[in-house]
C-alpha cells in the first residue's frame, strides 16, 4: 500500500481533482488497448496495471478531499466502460489483422456481454433496491485481462470472461424478476443447492465459495493446452461445427 498511499498523497497536496484522476486512467488503458492491438501482450499487461492504480485511488482521494458526489460516481462508471470497450476493442483489431475470424466473434461477444452485465445491473437497480449478483463484474475481467496478457493466454482467458458475462447477464435477469414479483430465491442446500449457489452467484468476494472459483478459472486459463483453444473458425467449419466436433 505504500507507493498507492504516497500517489494519493501527492494528488491531495497537488490538488488534482478525482475526476481528473479517472480519466487519466482511462487515457492509459487506451494506450493499453494499443499494445493489445499490436501483439505487445507484456507491456499491455504493465499498461493496465498503471491505469488501474488511478481507477483506485480516485475513490481514495475522493473520500479523503471530500469530493464526493453523485457526478463523480456516475462519471468514474461511465469511464469504466470506456475502458473495457478499449480494451476489447484492441483485441478484435489483433484478431482481425491476424485473420483469426472466430477470436473476432469471441472476442466481440466477450465485449457484449460485458457491457450487458453492467447494463443489466443499472437497470435492475431502478427498480429494485440493489442486484450485486454474478460472478463476473468488472475487477474479476480486468485482472483477467492482465493475466491474459502477462501469461499470453487471451484466448482462454476471454473464453472465461465471455462464458461467466453471459451466466451473470442470466443471473441479473432471474434476480430482477424473482425480486420485482418477491419470490424466493434459489436454495443453496444439497446438491442441486450447491450448484446453484455458484451459477447463480451471490457470494462476496474473499469467501471460500469465491476461491474455489478462482482457482478453477486459473487452472482452466492456464492448464488448458494452446491447441485446444485454437480459432473456432479455423477448419472452416464455422464456430458451430467446431464446437460439435
Amino acid at each position: 500500500m505504500f507507493p498507492l498511499r504516497l500517489i494519493i498523497n501527492t494528488s491531495v497536496a497537488l490538488g488534482i481533482h478525482p475526476n481528473v484522476l479517472t480519466l487519466i486512467g482511462v487515457i492509459i488503458n487506451v494506450a493499453a488497448a494499443w499494445a493489445l492491438a499490436v501483439d505487445r501482450f507484456v507491456l499491455a499487461g504493465v499498461i493496465m496495471i498503471c491505469a488501474n492504480i488511478f481507477d483506485f485511488i480516485d475513490g481514495k482521494v475522493a473520500h479523503i478531499t471530500g469530493k464526493q458526489s453523485e457526478f463523480g460516481a456516475f462519471w468514474d462508471s461511465t469511464l469504466d466502460r470506456f475502458s473495457d470497450l478499449a480494451l476489447f476493442t484492441g483485441l478484435i483489431w489483433l484478431y482481425s489483422s491476424l485473420g483469426r475470424e472466430g477470436y473476432v466473434l469471441v472476442a466481440t461477444a466477450a465485449l457484449i456481454f460485458s457491457i450487458m452485465t453492467s447494463y443489466a445491473r443499472a437497470r435492475a437497480e431502478c427498480l429494485i433496491d440493489k442486484c450485486k449478483v454474478g460472478f463476473m463484474e468488472r475487477p474479476e475481467r480486468i485482472v483477467l485481462f492482465m493475466i491474459g496478457a502477462f501469461t499470453d493466454r487471451m484466448a482462454g482467458v476471454l473464453w472465461v470472461i465471455l462464458t461467466l458475462a453471459i451466466v451473470t447477464v442470466a443471473n441479473r435477469i432471474h434476480y430482477t424478476y424473482l425480486a420485482l414479483n418477491k419470490l424466493p430465491m434459489p436454495a443453496t442446500d444439497g446438491v442441486f443447492g450447491l450448484v446453484s449457489r455458484y451459477f447463480f452467484w451471490r457470494d462476496d468476494r474473499a469467501t471460500l465459495h469465491y476461491d474455489v472459483w478462482v482457482i478453477a478459472i486459473l487452472s482452466f486459463v492456464w492448464l488448458t493446452p494452446p491447441d485446444w483453444l485454437r480459432d473456432p473458425t479455423a477448419s472452416g467449419l464455422g464456430l458451430l461445427g467446431w464446437l460439435l466436433r
